[in-house]
């Protein structure tokens, strides 16, 4: 989960380049757009709140680029991300934007407020180095008078401390079905073997006959 123009990393230690400058230019002014209706940063405000104050911050980190891309748009939530966890010489270009001031006051706020908190959680979740084995197990939960299939997934780093993350089935799902689909493209023959492949469409099969016809 990182911005989408160049040079967005949270490693960069370098100022952008020209091309990088007007790519950067261009999402924040489409990220300025999009927050442009009344009420909308109050809104990306409560959100930001709740994530990082929950109980289950890691499982709502995980799909806090998810959520910001439906209440404002794929584009400008992924760039909103981005900028609450790139670097603070990239984030600086921010001033010589022209963006309304409150927009501006806004995220540098934000920065302040939640960046280094959902910073190191995504990198935590994208560095794969850091994990050596994981868990997975459901229970079910009673959210206002009804019951809810949740997951609930550990993962282990290499220093043997586990990491827990507890959500809707519907969240695990969709995060599976991701995976396949960023996966896919790239797998080669060795990639997978017969037997993994064998368990996937099991699955699958399972999810079909368990929640019926779909289309």
């Amino acid at each position: 989960m990182r911005a989408a123009w160049p040079g967005a990393s949270a490693t960069i230690a370098t100022m952008l380049d020209h091309e990088e400058k007007f790519l950067f230019k261009e999402e924040i002014l489409h990220l300025s757009s999009a927050v442009a209706e009344p009420g909308i940063l109050d809104n990306v405000e409560d959100l930001l709140t709740d994530v990082i104050t929950s109980p289950r911050f890691d499982s709502e980190v995980f799909t806090l680029e998810r959520s910001l891309q439906v209440m404002l748009g794929p584009r400008a939530g992924t760039t909103l991300v981005g900028l609450l966890t790139v670097a603070p010489e990239v984030f600086d270009e921010v001033a010589e934007v022209r963006i309304p001031s409150e927009l501006h006051e806004r995220l540098i706020a934000w920065r302040a407020r939640f960046g280094l908190a959902i910073d190191n959680a995504l990198n935590f979740l994208n560095n794969p180095d850091g994990i050596q084995g994981h868990n997975f197990a459901t229970q079910v939960a009673h959210v206002e008078e009804r019951r809810v299939l949740q997951g609930r997934l550990t993962l282990v780093r290499y220093n043997n401390e586990p990491q827990f993350f507890v959500a809707d089935a519907g969240v695990f799902l969709g995060l599976v079905t991701d995976i396949l689909e960023r996966l896919g493209p790239y797998l080669e023959p060795e990639a997978v073997d017969a037997e993994t492949v064998a368990r996937l469409r099991d699955a699958v099969s399972l999810v079909e006959r368990k929640t019926g016809p779909h289309g």
